[in-house]
């Protein structure tokens, strides 16, 4: 078997990315795709010359190896349950599991029925973040004991027609935004054993300020939407990460990790690509010698970033590898499941003030070289 087949459930905007994409890697093929909404599917399928498919057929075809769940996370659970009890693979939007129970439910069929489950994101095998990897590796910066993360805006209700679900529970920009973060820090770094926080909110209220018919409606925020955390990982490092839509301007960086022999610089773990800086003893900083990684080079254009390297799918091609040649995938669920851990522990301790400790360990995903990378990818 040299290609698996993908049937996508959930035919949102997140799914043109995946159908758009896919077809970069040799290891898959998308056979159909479903939603609740059957038109949504229809032209969807149309769009991109698949099969639309009921969620129910769907999970019964034999034409379908492996699921990609792209429903909203509330879904997320209940849709990759129904996927591994029909024997398919999933591969879930992030993030997969909205607690630790879910995820366990999820590993403990996984375990009995042989099947995998991977997660998004993916954004860490980009070639930025790669390269950040194999420098901190080969020990340019020493030991890392400490950094900074943060991603701070003023929230959805500016751009997004029907925000509701980013200000309920299960959302929030720790759940939302926040997966990109905490997997880059997990796979530079290793596994968090405890956290702290405090998280508030700026408003019991946003104003939905799309052009639209909705637009000056008023809706709830029933989630801290201004959070700020410190993580403790096993390494020792310790690790500020700031998740904010309450902030009109900020000058932090995306990512930034202090060490023993200097500092690194990173671009936004929400994108693939970008610049890694460098500082040594003197302070001096200064780019990294750029590298030849296939999924760090630009491949669309992005209307207010410019040209953008976006390779969404690696992770799933890189899991559909994973199951033919027999080894572990990078987007594992171990990685997934302890990147929850970290968010939700999060979240509680700043309902309790207190630290937490993390219930789950996992271990840092091998690197993607770009060699490794180059073989994701068609010929």
């Amino acid at each position: 078997m040299s290609k698996l087949g993908i049937g996508i459930v959930g035919c949102g905007n997140i799914s043109t990315a995946y159908l758009r994409l896919s077809p970069l890697f040799h290891a898959l093929e998308v056979r159909a795709v479903a939603d609740i909404n059957t038109e949504a599917a229809r032209l969807r399928a149309d769009e991109f010359g698949v099969k639309a498919l009921s969620v129910e057929d769907l999970m019964a075809t034999d034409e379908v190896d492996v699921i990609v769940n792209l429903t909203i996370p509330e879904a997320h659970f209940a849709i990759s349950k129904q996927a591994l009890q029909a024997g398919k693979h999933v591969y879930s939007e992030k993030p997969f599991v909205l607690t630790l129970e879910e995820g366990e439910d999820l590993r403990a069929i996984v375990n009995t029925a042989g099947l995998r489950v991977g997660s998004a994101p993916d954004t860490f095998l980009g070639g930025a973040h790669q390269l950040a990897r194999a420098r901190i590796d080969e020990g340019l910066i020493g030991e890392i004991t400490a950094g900074s993360a943060a991603v701070m805006s003023h929230g959805m209700e500016h751009w997004h027609p029907n925000p509701d679900f980013f200000f309920l529970p299960g959302a929030g920009p720790v759940l939302d935004v926040g997966p990109y973060y905490v997997t880059n820090l997990i796979q530079l770094l290793g596994p968090v054993k405890r956290v702290a926080s405090l998280a508030t909110s700026a408003t019991p209220t946003r104003t939905i300020l799309t052009e639209g018919p909705r637009q000056g409606e008023e809706i709830p925020v029933k989630t801290p939407t201004n959070i700020h955390a410190l993580l403790d990982f096993a390494s020792g490092a310790t690790i500020t990460f700031s998740a904010s839509w309450d902030i009109w301007a900020h000058r932090h960086k995306p990512m930034e990790l202090y060490g023993t022999e200097g500092s690194l610089f990173l671009p936004d773990p929400n994108f693939f690509g970008g610049t890694v800086e460098h500082a040594g003893r003197d302070g001096e900083i200064a780019p990294l010698d750029a590298w030849e990684h296939p999924f760090g080079k630009p491949n669309q254009e992005h209307p207010s970033h410019g040209p953008l390297a976006n390779y969404r799918a690696s992770g799933l091609a890189d899991m559909a590898e994973a199951i033919m040649d027999g080894r572990d995938h990078r987007c594992s669920l171990d990685l997934s499941l302890h990147a929850v851990d970290v968010m939700t522990s999060i979240l509680r301790a700043g309902e309790s003030g207190q630290w937490v400790d993390l219930t789950t360990t996992c271990t840092r995903p091998d690197a993607l070289g770009p060699e490794a990378a180059a073989k994701l990818l068609k010929d």
